[in-house]
């Protein structure tokens, strides 16, 4: 067989930057928010822990859009908590004192695990309401 008998493709190059790892990653959200909807498991992805770009995360951060809902916490450092434009799924950041990124993760979850009440805060908000109450 000639050389000349084997076909070319010539491929466009995409941006540059780009790894071709996000793209799976949306692949695997799908995945993810069935089960969430199936039976109410959440799951997350590291992203901190994978081979992806800055032009990767702009990406796939471009592909998810914005949602309605941003939280962000002080604690330790700054943590924000974004849903995207696809319900249920969600871009979280956490920060360390200096502001750098010390870890990146998208959540499926209906509601974030970082955002919900501890049960001991519960209790200690109840005190607290039992205090203003005594004293109306």
């Amino acid at each position: 067989m000639s050389l000349d008998a084997i076909p070319i493709h010539v491929v466009p190059p995409g941006e540059p930057g780009l790894t071709g790892n996000a793209l799976p990653l949306l692949r695997e959200l799908l995945e993810m928010v069935r089960r969430l909807l199936a039976t109410g498991e959440a799951s997350a992805i590291d992203l901190s822990a994978l081979p992806l770009t800055p032009a990767d995360l702009d990406w796939l951060r471009d592909k998810l859009g914005a949602g309605e809902i941003d939280v962000t916490l002080q604690a330790n450092g700054e943590s924000t908590l974004n849903e995207t434009a696809c319900s249920g799924v969600w871009w979280v950041t956490h920060r360390n004192e200096q502001g750098a990124v010390t870890s990146q993760f998208i959540e499926v979850a209906f509601v974030p695990d970082l955002v919900k009440a501890h049960p001991q805060d519960v209790e200690i908000g109840s005190g607290y309401l039992e205090l203003l109450v005594s004293d109306l």
